[in-house]
């Protein structure tokens, strides 16, 4: 049976988990399973990734980057080193560490995932998490928002009607979900969040903090400083984290920098409190975001049965003290805020291939998507009306179709847009694209047809027909992100593949582990074809063979191991012919 995993993509941490025997298990790798969403150049020009290029950001920022995931669904170009790369290419480097995490702990490959997004993720956005996956080759067969995965992942096995809060707060998004649990159905009623708000913001301030502390203490201005400002953001993210168990903490950075020839030590205090007063905006924000969530799905604070934190920034004590104000119950976070994401991706994974039928999903689209018409805006004449056609909260999958009118007489083409958003002034919204149709001349007043479709990935996709002829177009939405097509995403899914066997410190490194050295080249050999080139069943013979010589070794029984390294040479040399 194919495995499929399910991974957490986030923008601080990233996990990947698995259902194996009935239950759900983060895969680790002598660690507690998280791995950092950060990637670097190693100063031989080799990609690493996770706890190495973390540890690199300090001495070498301008080769590393992290939280890409807030650069999803956008046109930036990050630099590393000499090369270039897009936000979709950065996340494919975190989403090969963890598949090869994956398939080193499964002993075979891992060609497909369930892959989590905040649920304020836009189709833009979506679509480039996906392309991420499939430039990682990774066949993306569900996206599920955050928020309910981590439901999914509290209500597995408990079988009690309840009406649950999910307050997602990770490194650089927020999320907030009412989510219903009845009679084995999992259904959100509405969801609402910022997907620019989050942990990092937090650091920031701390960041700000100490730029001034060192402006007011020495004279000097260390902002345009990119080492410094390095040191200072580990610092602060260190500081923050301190600040959830412990009332105050000391920063301290010896030998920051020099000034005049004086070398500068920052050394200052920062309490809760203050931490606390820095971030009270913020928070305030993710708290007026609850009661819209509530009104979105008619509820009163005291219709919550159960609050649910995710995300490592609800380790705040605030923010639990906050919640308790507003609802009266204190919130849970016994099931590790880090994790629980990941453990309900895999737990849809299970679902995804007839493993697990505890419950069913029912998820929700956060926005309302529509086009744009001739009509009127707050009263007056228009000409960007927007006109929804699946509406914020509509459980997934949603079809909705509208009919629209020629202006006049042998007009020759339409506009047909796709806009995402709430305001009535269509140009207020995010254009997801626009699609020329032209027309048959017919005489005004022409009825055109168009349908939205979204899935439960939350991608949209749209028709529109012009009605008297039959003439239509299928649209595919050009996005203010360019879609990769097949040929593109092979080539750069072969680019990032070259790249990826050089790194010899990322986390997903293959492994020989204590083979002789008669071995080991060919083992390494092979493993190097464990890449997503050569047809599925080939690499599946790979992993067993190696398996079959480890065996083999382990129980002394070297002419059966060398049975199976002739194999595996045989196999090879097919292969590579």
């Amino acid at each position: 049976m194919t495995t499929i995993v399910g991974i957490d993509l986030g923008t601080t941490n990233s996990e990947v988990a698995v259902y194996a025997d009935g239950k759900i298990s983060i895969i680790t790798n002598d660690d507690n399973g998280i791995v950092p969403s950060v990637v670097g150049m190693d100063e031989n020009g080799a990609v690493i990734v996770g706890r190495q290029a973390m540890n690199q950001a300090v001495v070498a920022p301008e080769r590393t980057v992290l939280s890409i995931k807030r650069r999803m669904g956008s046109d930036a170009v990050i630099e590393l080193g000499e090369n270039r790369f897009s936000p979709q290419e950065i996340s494919a480097f975190i989403l090969k560490a963890l598949k090869q995490r994956a398939e080193k702990h499964l002993g075979r490959p891992v060609t497909q995932a369930v892959i989590t997004v905040p649920a304020y993720f836009t189709d833009v956005q979506r679509q480039a998490t996906r392309e991420a996956g499939q430039i990682a080759g990774l066949e993306v067969v569900r996206i599920i928002n955050e928020p309910t995965a981590a439901a999914l992942t509290y209500e597995r096995g408990n079988t009690q009607t309840r009406r649950l809060l999910v307050y997602d707060l990770g490194g650089g998004t927020f999320d907030v979900s009412i989510v219903t649990i009845e009679n084995g159905v999992v259904e959100v009623l509405a969801s609402t969040g910022d997907n620019k708000l989050g942990g990092d913001d937090f650091d920031k301030k701390i960041v700000a903090e100490l730029v001034t502390h060192l402006k007011n203490k020495y004279g000097m201005d260390v902002s345009g400083d990119r080492f410094v400002m390095a040191r200072l953001l580990r610092a602060a993210e260190t500081a923050k984290c301190a600040l959830s168990t412990e009332p105050y903490t000391r920063i301290e950075e010896d030998h920051l920098t020099s000034k005049d020839g004086q070398v500068i030590h920052l050394s200052m205090e920062l309490n809760r409190d203050h931490f606390e007063t820095l971030i009270e905006a913020d928070l305030s924000r993710t708290m007026q975001a609850v009661t819209r969530a509530l009104k979105d799905a008619d509820m009163l604070p005291g219709a919550i049965d159960q609050i649910i934190l995710v995300g490592g920034s609800t380790r705040i004590p605030r923010i639990a003290q906050l919640l308790e104000e507003k609802f009266g119950i204190p919130p849970h976070g016994e099931i590790d805020p880090d994790l629980c994401v990941a453990m309900g991706a895999g737990i849809q994974s299970a679902r995804e291939t007839g493993q697990d039928h505890a419950s069913v999903l029912v998820d929700i689209t956060p926005y309302t998507f529509g086009t744009s018409a001739v009509g009127e805006v707050n009263g007056e004449p228009s000409m960007s009306q927007f006109v929804p056609l699946i509406r914020r909260n509509t459980k997934l999958p949603a079809s909705r179709s509208e009919v629209f009118y020629t202006m006049y007489d042998n007009q020759e083409a339409v506009d047909v847009t796709v806009y995402q958003g709430e305001e009535p002034d269509a140009t207020e919204n995010v254009l997801l694209g626009n699609y020329l149709f032209n027309l048959t001349k017919a005489p005004a007043g022409s009825q055109i047809a168009l349908y939205f479709d979204l899935n439960l990935n939350g991608i949209l996709k749209l028709k529109a027909l012009e009605k008297h002829t039959g003439k239509y177009i299928d649209a595919v939405i050009e996005n203010a992100l360019p879609r990769l097509d097949e040929e593109d995403l092979d080539q750069t899914r072969q680019r990032i593949d070259a790249l990826w066997p050089q790194a010899p410190g990322s986390d997903a490194q293959p492994e020989t582990d204590t083979l002789p050295s008669e071995y080991t080249d060919l083992v390494r050999r092979a493993q190097g074809h464990l890449d997503g080139t050569i047809e599925e069943e080939d690499r599946e013979e790979i992993v067993n063979l190696i398996e079959d010589i480890r065996d083999a070794l382990k129980a002394g029984d070297s002419d059966r191991a060398r049975q199976h390294r002739d194999t595996l040479d045989d196999l090879l040399f097919y292969i590579e012919d």
